[in-house]
């Protein structure tokens, strides 16, 4: 279903769910009344699906609006989104987009959004088209007129590869970092990074950065730095099935850089394990947009678990862990928006059902 579902008749009937509700599994039959769940009984209630229940899974780090070469159009931007939503996916933090995406706030029918703005990154140290370019004496400003424009969040670009060093390297110098966090805070906003390599990640550690994303450099002291001071990570586990291709491209001109990526992939799934294992929070992001595809986000979950996460660790990554993590109601108790997703059997058992949604319901509508 694509088009709008906006304007729902104050007639419409109650719709009636029923099956184990994830995480605890528990067998419940409740009802969606005006956007909301409810389990009082409700008289003239329409049996919508019965299923495995899954509150709305959500995407932690993705890119709408944002195409190869940059901001693509609106309509283009809806055909993102359906996608995400059609899959499941329907709270999106959204993690950098070179587009201005507050028009989705006002569509009932797309996913709900978190946006962190733009990213921003060095001049002439990213992606063309996509970030705001700035030197350090800059950071700070464009960082907090971000902070205002956005959902909560900041993106900064941490680290990218220097053509002059031949190899990845930090963005910025801690001290611009630290300011920039510190700007953020006051604004009211979270910070999260780009980080592939190791150098960049203390000194954003130091500044109290809030989410690491990527992560294929953490080390074991700045693992266990991440465990204590609650620092989440997103390591967008298909995104780095990329690292070999990007290592290619640089071997003729940065040799040293191609030896830094074929490092991080190689050593991955150990980085991945450690900081699970040390009590870091991780979280499921598909890092769609540019040139990947949308509406993917289970491949993600799938991803993780082949890495050797538990099936209910990656499933909650994607879900209720996460929706609480973002500020949303982890679960379906009574009063909660009717945001979930249902399937024809336990996702915990078969994880390639959640690439088969039965039925998706947003704001209290069936919309796939």
């Amino acid at each position: 279903m694509t088009g709008s579902v906006r304007g729902m008749a104050a007639s419409t009937p109650a719709l009636r769910f029923s099956g184990p509700v994830l995480p605890d599994g528990g067998a419940r039959t409740f009802y969606v009344r005006d956007g909301r769940v409810t389990y009082e009984p409700t008289a003239g209630s329409e049996s919508a699906a019965e299923g495995w229940i899954v509150p709305g899974l959500v995407d932690a780090h993705c890119h709408l609006g944002l195409g190869e070469d940059g901001a693509v159009s609106e309509a283009e931007t809806e055909e993102q989104a359906i996608a995400d939503r059609d899959a499941g996916a329907l709270l999106i933090r959204d993690c950098g987009s070179a587009a201005d995406t507050g028009w989705i706030h006002e569509r009932e029918d797309l996913p709900r959004l978190i946006r962190a703005g733009r990213h921003i990154a060095r001049t002439r140290r990213y992606i063309r088209n996509y970030a705001h370019e700035v030197e350090p004496e800059e950071l700070g400003a464009v960082v907090a007129r971000e902070a205002q424009r956005g959902d909560g969040w900041v993106k900064l670009v941490g680290d990218w590869i220097s053509r002059e060093e031949g190899d990845l390297a930090p963005s910025f110098p801690p001290a611009a970092f630290a300011h920039a966090i510190a700007v953020a805070h006051e604004h009211g906003a979270r910070v999260t990074a780009h980080c592939f390599g190791h150098e960049v990640l203390g000194g954003l550690l130091e500044a109290g950065i809030d989410c690491i994303e990527h992560g294929t450099g953490l080390r074991e002291d700045q693992i266990e730095t991440m465990a204590a001071r609650g620092v989440a990570l997103v390591p967008t586990v298909m995104q780095l099935d990329g690292f070999p291709e990007y290592a290619a491209a640089g071997r003729t001109r940065f040799p040293a850089y191609t030896s830094t990526m074929t490092d991080l992939y190689v050593r991955r799934r150990t980085t991945i394990m450690a900081a699970y294992e040390a009590g870091v929070a991780l979280y499921a992001g598909s890092d769609h947009g540019g040139i990947s595809r949308h509406g993917n986000l289970a491949g993600e979950v799938i991803a993780m678990t082949a890495l050797g996460l538990p099936a209910e660790y990656a499933l909650g990554a994607a879900s209720w862990r996460a929706r609480d993590w973002l500020g949303w109601n982890a679960g379906l108790d009574e009063g909660a928006p009717a945001d979930f997703v249902v399937y024809d059997g336990n996702p915990l058992e078969d994880l390639s059902l959640l690439l088969r949604p039965a039925r998706v319901v947003l704001r209290g509508r069936v919309v796939a």
